[in-house]
């Protein structure tokens, strides 16, 4: 009988071994999937810098945090507003743990591993169904954006999970747990309401009025509440462009990158080596997406995955140059281009170069080397 492999098979058994040595090469402590720092560790409610002598630690720390004790957290959070927003993934890991403290850091890990390679199994399949080759669903399985963040228990791999399961039920005409799906993954990562709003879109531009109200409600709705809950008891709506030390998003175009030539804390070798990975990881494939969105709007012939590529390259052009001084920031902010790139290209350029050249996001695989 022969045995077939499956890109989620390969994408578990390569998470699990990059988990292992990194949890191996650490002493064999589960908080290394957590990246504590001696900074937000001593919950102090420090916010916008770090006293000197402390370590400022990694962003999947907050959700440890709030895992750890959802109700006074906040002390221990840059930004408590920004960070109980996404408020889902700290949740399951807390219910995964049973509300054990030292087994959080291991169920924050199980809950994105999940999703990842549940993530990428879905993709295979909306793949295939278009008659393209399943191996692409490996770009955005592999992807350093979502396969490092399962290690650092940051959003991502539950978020775009839960979008590409959302996309899944779409394809199959069932709209409720779309909503639903959409619904979650924006009280994962705020940034997922991008993929609601072009759906809607894409209904009032098919002038299905109603499957528009309800996708918008469903998806949107727990996300406002939510937001509502936190300005009346930590004082401020989580919305923004990130935590401690944080930019606004940008209004000129890529403006966030060309910061980067004229900043002071700057070098130009930073720049450089920016631009080596920036100019076609980000820049090129969103201009492309841009024009080929646009494209297919003027002849008629804009598909929901093309809205999506639309809406996703916008949100890149806006990036805050915070983002960009943080490559790996950057690559975290990426998913929702690299996913939309894949299906919209399934659709309308399925022997593109376009898809073809996809797979050179898996050269930035070689951040994993960095632990």
């Amino acid at each position: 009988m022969r045995l077939r492999v499956r890109p989620w098979q390969i994408v578990l058994v390569l998470a699990l071994i990059y988990l292992i040595a990194v949890f191996l090469s650490n002493g064999s402590d589960p908080k290394v999937f957590v990246t504590l720092g001696t900074c937000y560790g001593s919950c102090q409610g420090y916010s916008e810098t770090c006293p000197a002598g402390t370590t400022a630690g990694y962003d999947g720390q907050f959700a440890y945090y709030i895992a750890r004790d959802p109700a006074s957290a906040a002390a221990c959070l840059d930004v408590p507003a920004y960070r109980y927003q996404r408020i889902l993934l700290p949740m399951l890991g807390r219910l995964l743990a049973f509300g054990g403290e030292s087994l959080i850091p291991l169920a924050l890990v199980a809950v994105n591993l999940t999703a990842l390679v549940g993530g990428t199994a879905l993709l295979e399949s909306l793949l295939v169904e278009r008659r393209v080759s399943r191996w692409y669903a490996l770009i955005y399985g592999l992807f350093v954006g979502v396969f490092m963040s399962v290690r650092l228990s940051t959003t991502e791999p539950l978020a775009y999970g839960l979008v590409i399961l959302g996309i899944w039920f779409a394809a199959r005409d069932r709209p409720w747990p779309q909503a639903v799906a959409f619904a979650l993954a924006a009280l994962t990562k705020e940034l997922t309401l991008v993929f609601a709003a072009a759906w809607v879109l894409d209904e009032l531009l098919r002038r299905r009025y109603q499957a528009a109200l309800r996708l918008a409600l469903v998806s949107a709705l727990p996300f406002a509440l939510w937001q509502i809950i936190l300005r009346l008891s930590l004082g401020s709506f989580g919305i923004g462009s990130g935590g401690a030390g944080s930019t606004p998003f940008e209004i000129i175009p890529f403006n966030g990158f060309w910061r980067l030539a004229y900043d002071p804390a700057s070098t130009l070798n930073f720049f450089l080596v920016m631009a080596v990975f920036v100019i076609p990881a980000v820049l090129l494939p969103s201009l492309w997406a841009l024009f080929s969105a646009v494209r297919d709007g003027q002849r008629g012939q804009l598909h929901p995955y093309g809205l999506l590529l639309l809406a996703n390259a916008a949100l890149m052009a806006v990036v805050p140059f915070s983002t960009y001084r943080e490559p790996l920031g950057l690559m975290r902010f990426m998913p929702g281009l690299v996913l939309c790139h894949l299906l919209y290209c399934a659709v309308r350029h399925p022997r593109s170069r376009a898809l073809r050249y996809s797979v050179a996001w898996l050269a930035l695989s070689v951040y994993l080397t960095a632990g």
